[in-house]
């Protein structure tokens, strides 16, 4: 069943994003050709990537490149995009005209960087983002769930109500408005106390530009900008999930039974509090795999968001369809481990 879900989902995400582009102002061959397009140029790029078909059969062509098992022509001259020169595959059945194979989903080549697949393209950025992402969610989770454990040991405190207002400030904080103000002060103005860059990936060229080096320092500035608005709504959960907790019977009896409240919180509050940051946690990781778009570009972080950003600029539709594909998948992914951790804190979940 999860299986299905994955597919219609997919299927679905594919459908939108397809058709969303083609009603877009703008001519991707004209793109691709540049200053130097003519009509004999255009015809032949529309006949390459079919732009001259009608779109319900570019779209047909397109599920056929992205599934696993799919049909291509015997007459590869005919039908470019049933070509059997594009990928590697696994013959299965032989048609008349056509044969069914197995193979990996095709995302296709880049409109402007020629002969670059997307899927080479979306390998060398991705891991960026999602290490980018992971430092995000971590650094929100450690912050997170010690700004809402303080909160609600000290309810209706000074200290809680000061948490609960920087949570509140993190949360209505743009991610592009952080990125600007924390690469100004941390990465400009402080910069002789702090040694961070205002911009930078997590590899760059060396000064002789013989080689990439990892520069984790580039780490910091954008995956902390990333984890402020995690950390809000992290904190916020905690602290309410954790009082309500503290209010529940088997509290009150481990109290009565002598234990400190330090061992109470550790073993019995706490880990039946994380149910719902858990469901924020898994929300907010595939939220920052798609929403990392503005602080990558900000910090010139070479990650998917950025990548995304370049192509929407140069009208790459193959990329964009691509990332969103893959963001898709993660995100569903992501659903699913979580389901496995509920089961593991809540044995009670089927």
């Amino acid at each position: 069943m999860k299986f299905l879900n994955i597919i219609f989902t997919l299927f679905g995400v594919v459908t939108v994003i397809f058709f969303l582009f083609q009603v877009l102002p703008g001519d991707p061959a004209r793109m691709m050709l540049d200053q130097n397009e003519n009509k004999e140029q255009l015809k032949v790029i529309k006949e390459k990537y079919g732009f001259n078909e009608p779109i319900l059969k570019q779209y047909l062509y397109y599920l056929n490149d992205l599934s696993v098992i799919s049909l291509h022509s015997k007459n590869q001259k005919k039908i470019t995009f049933f070509s059997k020169n594009k990928y590697s595959a696994l013959e299965l059945i032989e048609f008349k005209y056509s044969f069914l194979v197995l193979k990996l989903p095709y995302l296709r080549e880049s409109y402007q960087r020629r002969g670059v697949k997307v899927s080479t393209i979306i390998s060398n950025t991705f891991p960026n983002t999602i290490v980018l992402a992971v430092s995000a969610i971590l650094i929100a989770t450690i912050i997170g769930l010690f700004f809402g454990i303080i909160s609600a040991l000290y309810k209706e405190t000074f200290i809680d109500n000061f948490i609960q207002l920087l949570s509140t400030f993190g949360m209505s904080m743009p991610s592009f408005l952080s990125s600007i103000i924390f690469a100004w002060i941390f990465g400009f103005l402080l910069a002789d106390y702090t040694n961070l860059n205002m911009t930078g990936s997590l590899f760059e060229l060396d000064d002789f530009g013989n080689e990439y080096r990892l520069v984790l320092k580039n780490l910091i500035l954008p995956s902390v900008v990333l984890g402020i608005r995690p950390i809000a709504v992290i904190s916020m959960m905690m602290r309410n999930s954790l009082i309500e907790t503290l209010n529940k019977n088997y509290v009150i009896t481990a109290y009565s039974k002598g234990l400190s409240k330090t061992k109470v919180i550790l073993n019995h509050c706490i880990k039946n509090s994380l149910n719902p940051v858990i469901t924020a946690l898994s929300g907010w990781f595939a939220s920052l795999l798609a929403g990392s778009v503005f602080v990558e570009y900000i910090f010139g972080w070479n990650g998917l968001g950025r990548e995304i950003v370049n192509s929407l600029n140069l009208l790459d539709v193959p990329v964009i369809i691509g990332s969103v594909i893959v963001i898709s998948f993660s995100f569903i992914m992501i659903n699913i481990f979580v389901d496995y951790i509920y089961k593991i804190l809540d044995p009670r979940i089927t």
